[in-house]
């Protein structure tokens, strides 16, 4: 019976980044277990026309692997799945990748003090550890709207984009203005016969400072020693003082929402669509958007901002609110995703307790996404998760919590292999302790100031978001706190 030391399911940027540092630490039987047929994650699954980062590019890399390739501040798509790749290539990833494997279910098995990983199709994979990277935005949210079924053109999802339908001279209909819907509509606009854009609430949106770099800048980035990572480090820290406005300082929501004022008064003339592409909440509540090409979209001569909800679908089109039929070829969903589903479809049965084994997805759809940095779980011994419950952001780069996260992770290994153990199982005053904290802070940021968001559960609960600074939450993983465990 061959039982591996750690298994990672997920190819994504956490995955990765957690392969490659469990096999720096010593690990020596590692898996990653990926449902598609490559790696990349968000970044490979992402294809819609516009879609790039909203973290500036040199912050959105590893810290032990700068990117020395990046074309502009703000990079795309393409170019951030090629720099994943290179990352593959580089540290030799793919023999340990097993590809086209999807995950039906994991349990505890305690006599062995291992889990059963249930791969569809496939005999089960038995490990010691198993470190979840499958990411909160990989489960699209369409809405459960009336007569969904019944529309009798195309509609899709904008993260399961048709690059196979034709767009051009269709009439389309863009339901949601968030950070995909602001990226894609530009795009298609300007070959649309007619683009209805339907808009629940306005968002605020930041100009986006993304003049591609020079001959001159991308040689330097890439040959002058240390000049990306100061670079790195003042993006940093800038996106750390924008914080301060989620945070709840009232003097940077004040600078936020006048620079966000400024920059749709400089490029909308008219006060009444003005007014409609103005939030009333605070700055943040609601993610923020950074473009430079929404507003003049809007006012192209065949595109129309529908200022209220979607009361249903009919087969020839989208019907508002107000009872009137906007007919449309084809739907574009750009309703979000399901991020407050951490680990489904997988059920994770955990370790029995009056002989019952706890099933999480069940256990958090029952009560709070209780865990420890959101890393841990009690009742689920040595099960790790990167990005899990409140460790998601609002201002800075995923990135720099992922490797915070995967160095907690290794941290726990080590002390283990230390300690002589085989089962590290997390204390339920620890996780209770935590998850009140957790709350407690969230009471004194932005997202808890009133308006209603994805960020949020079905009770009003906020399980998504990290309450503080990334640096906070550095130093909390910095060092593995031994007695957090039993």
């Amino acid at each position: 019976m061959n039982i591996l030391d750690v298994a990672v399911v997920g190819a994504g940027v956490g995955g990765l980044c957690a392969a490659i540092r469990l096999r720096e630490s010593g690990v020596q039987s590692l898996v990653v277990l990926e449902r598609s047929s490559e790696v990349g994650g968000t970044w490979r699954d992402n294809v819609y026309p516009g879609c790039a980062c909203d973290v500036p590019s040199h912050m959105y890399s590893f810290s032990f692997e700068p990117n020395t390739q990046w074309t502009r501040p703000y990079p795309q798509q393409q170019e951030i799945q090629n720099y994943i790749l290179r990352v593959v290539d580089k540290y030799a990833l793919r023999p340990l990748i097993r590809f086209n494997t999807s995950i039906d279910a994991m349990r505890w098995l305690p006599d062995l003090a291992c889990w059963q990983v249930d791969v569809a199709g496939q005999e089960p994979v038995l490990a010691r550890h198993v470190v979840l990277a499958t990411g909160p935005l990989n489960k699209p949210l369409i809405p459960d709207i009336p007569g969904v079924q019944d529309f009798a053109g195309v509609a899709f999802h904008s993260n399961q984009w048709r690059g196979d339908v034709e767009l051009r001279g269709k009439r389309i209909a863009v339901v949601g203005t968030g950070a995909s819907a602001v990226q894609i509509v530009p795009e298609i606009a300007p070959d649309a016969a007619h683009v209805d854009v339907f808009q629940r609430t306005a968002a605020w949106v930041l100009p986006r400072w993304d003049q591609p770099y020079g001959a001159l800048r991308r040689w330097a980035y890439r040959w002058v020693p240390g000049l990306q990572r100061l670079s790195r480090w003042r993006v940093y820290w800038f996106n750390e003082l924008v914080g301060m406005g989620f945070m709840g300082s009232k003097r940077m929501q004040g600078m936020l929402m006048k620079l966000s004022g400024y920059h749709l008064k400089s490029q909308v003339a008219d006060p009444e669509m003005r007014k409609a592409l103005t939030p009333n909440f605070n700055p943040g509540c609601k993610r923020l958007l950074i473009s430079n090409t929404w507003f003049p979209t809007l006012q192209r001569p065949n595109v129309q901002l529908v200022t209220q909800a979607v009361a249903r679908i009919a087969p020839e089109g989208v019907v508002g609110a107000d009872g009137v039929l906007y007919p449309c070829d084809v739907i574009v969903w750009g309703t979000g995703f399901k991020a407050t589903e951490f680990v489904a479809p997988m059920q994770i049965h955990g370790e029995a307790q009056g002989g019952v084994a706890p099933e999480l997805g069940a256990l958090w759809r029952s009560q709070p996404a209780q865990t420890r940095l959101g890393i841990t779980v009690a009742g689920f011994p040595n099960l790790f998760m990167l990005v899990g419950p409140n460790t998601g952001l609002g201002h800075n780069s995923i990135i720099f919590m992922i490797e915070a996260q995967v160095n907690y992770i290794v941290g726990a290994l080590r002390s283990l292999r230390q300690q002589g153990k085989t089962v590290l199982r997390l204390r339920t005053d620890v996780q209770r302790d935590d998850y009140a904290l957790m709350q407690q802070k969230m009471k004194g940021t932005v997202w808890s100031s009133g308006c209603k968001s994805w960020y949020q559960n079905a009770d009003g609960h906020i399980d998504t978001l990290w309450p503080g600074y990334t640096w906070e939450y550095w130093l909390k993983t910095r060092r593995f706190q031994v007695s957090d465990y039993l």
